[in-house]
């Protein structure tokens, strides 16, 4: 606060809003590799990222302060990713999260009204209510900008047009398609940019479980955030619980940090992981170090439990110890005997996940075209063989559009640094076809990889049935997996009409958590065939903020007597 009493806060915007031919959303393996690809052609680019430094998930840097050298093969990986970043030409702005995304097509025209779909009425008894018609692509959802199309719609499309664009920031004339809000610790800004590669990543999925919100309980993603970032143990014993790879990879880390694993517990049994080995031979390096881990793992004795699940997580005030019960191939409980049958482990941590989905928001809010693949981890833009998406300039790379994982997703990220080359006319498509020919061999050589281990991960329909009434499904907002249910049975046929009905998806995560349950729990009453169902009920509608924003980042530097109050009517 100033000598005036006027509240310091930052201001609106940090700087005059920024012009480039491409902006890219996420500097992971993918956005890296797109963002120096396209700027190797002389595209001027912005490349954003929530974290502090790029290198995604899987390359996340530690601390200045810690040893360098000291996180093995990745933290080399990394390294060496950024160095190659700040060699390029590419403006990185670390730490500057996107929390709207604005397509100028969208301002050009009036957009034609999406067709609501009316609740089924309810049924008079328990049975599903009528089964909707299936679908493999999603239909576009209500756009993000349907707030615009609402006056407007009495006036002539050139004056939408241009009154739209000036409120929303282009220059007429300019070749911006795209609007980016940002914000980050300078305060708020804008980017414009001709073309927009997104690379966001992917979602971690855990699937609900009595006892999955106690203290001590954690995602697999956030344990390796510990562990690579902050070189943090998740606890003191810890189980390790879900599917694919990242298990034995967060039990090494744990035993590497010097922690105890109580138990490794895994969905999939040997046959589900003797079937991944014709294709991991594709990545020999990424292979061996597999065998590394699980030689650590077995070098400290750690049970693994394979065709294991987590029943229940148990404690009072915090986690201290979980029950386990062996499932079959479809991931249904089963009983089983002797050293196959269920059992009680004491832990302070639980780390669990079983899988990753890609991160669709941005393309959802822009109504990119989608549709649900289980095998690459759900619903996924629809690209062609260079990137791009059903909207104009808009391309996707890495495991936001469909995880394969790091290896497929930096050669994916340079494809679609090439692709917006192409189309920015700095590139001849005859020139480009040469220049991506060995990066299509290597993609396909990791891709066959990375779908191997995807595929350990799919979501198991039958462990989603096995939900107890009385979980939480949505963390944000308490519904339980018997609200959502009572909420299908009154009519509810569309994942937005569920998040109607009970607000499941609408805290602070915007349904990040709980999308994949409430989604499958809702397939599986208006869909005979698991994708039929996804495909029929479809995703949440995308929505600005992509993010929470607090609103003094936005508001500026501002007191009471600054608000432009009309004069008060005549007497």
């Amino acid at each position: 606060m100033d000598a005036s009493g006027r509240r310091d806060r930052p201001t609106s915007v940090t700087e005059p809003a920024r012009i480039a031919d491409l902006a890219v959303v996420g500097a992971g393996p993918a956005g890296v590799e797109a963002a120096v690809a396209a700027a190797g052609y002389g595209l001027d680019v912005v490349l954003l990222d929530e974290l502090p430094s790029a290198g995604g998930q899987v390359y996340r840097a530690a601390p200045a302060a810690f040893a360098p050298g000291a996180g093995g093969a990745e933290a080399a990986a990394g390294a060496a990713l950024r160095a190659r970043l700040a060699a390029s030409p590419v403006e990185v702005r670390a730490g500057e999260g996107v929390w709207s995304v604005l397509a100028r097509a969208a301002l050009r025209a009036p957009c034609a009204a999406p067709e609501r779909r009316e609740p089924s009425p309810p049924p008079d008894s328990e049975a599903r209510p009528p089964r909707a018609a299936p679908a493999r692509t999603a239909p576009p959802p209500p756009s993000s900008a349907a707030a615009w199309d609402r006056e407007p719609r009495r006036a002539e499309p050139g004056a939408i047009s241009g009154r739209l664009e000036e409120e929303a920031g282009f220059l007429p004339g300019s070749a911006a398609r795209f609007r980016l809000d940002t914000l980050g610790a300078g305060g708020a800004g804008s980017v414009f940019a001709a073309g927009l590669a997104l690379c966001p990543g992917a979602v971690e999925r855990v699937l609900p479980f009595p006892g999955w919100t106690l203290p001590g309980v954690m995602g697999l993603a956030a344990a390796t955030i510990l562990l690579k970032s902050q070189r943090l143990l998740p606890g003191r014993r810890v189980v390790v619980a879900g599917a694919g790879p990242l298990l034995a990879a967060v039990a090494a880390g744990i035993l590497k940090g010097g922690g105890a694993v109580a138990a490794v517990v895994d969905l999939n049994g040997p046959a589900e992981w003797l079937r991944t080995v014709p294709r991991l031979a594709a990545m020999p390096r990424l292979a061996a170090r597999g065998v590394v881990w699980l030689a650590r793992i077995a070098g400290a004795r750690v049970p693994i439990l394979f065709r294991h699940s987590i029943r229940s997580a148990l404690g009072s005030e915090r986690l201290e110890a979980v029950e386990t019960a062996p499932v079959d191939r479809a991931g249904r409980w089963c009983d089983r005997r002797g050293r196959d049958a269920g059992r009680e482990i004491e832990a302070d941590a639980l780390v669990v996940g079983h899988g990753l989905s890609p991160a669709t928001e941005i393309g959802r809010l822009l109504r990119v075209e989608h549709e649900f693949d289980r095998d690459r981890g759900g619903w996924r833009p629809v690209t062609d063989e260079w990137g791009r998406t059903s909207v104009a300039g808009c391309y996707a790379a890495g495991d936001g559009a469909g995880v394969l994982g790091a290896a497929a997703a930096a050669l994916s990220g340079r494809i679609a640094g090439v692709a917006a080359a192409i189309d920015a006319g700095r590139l001849a498509s005859s020139t480009a076809d040469a220049h991506v020919r060995r990066l299509r061999r290597d993609h396909a050589r990791a891709a066959r990889f990375g779908a191997a281990m995807t595929r350990l991960t799919a979501l198991r329909p039958a462990m989603v049935e096995a939900i107890p009434p009385d979980t939480i499904v949505c963390r944000c907002e308490d519904v339980t997996r018997q609200e959502i249910d009572a909420a299908i049975t009154r009519g509810a046929s569309e994942i937005n009409q569920l998040k109607h009905f009970t607000r499941c998806g609408m805290g602070p995560c915007q349904g990040r958590v709980c999308a994949e349950a409430a989604a499958e729990l809702l397939a599986a009453r208006i869909g005979g065939d698991p994708d039929e169902g996804r495909g029929a009920a479809g995703q949440w509608t995308g929505r600005a903020p992509l993010r929470p924003v607090p609103m003094d980042a936005l508001a500026g530097r501002f007191d009471y007597e600054d608000l432009p109050l009309p004069p008060p009517a005549p007497p």
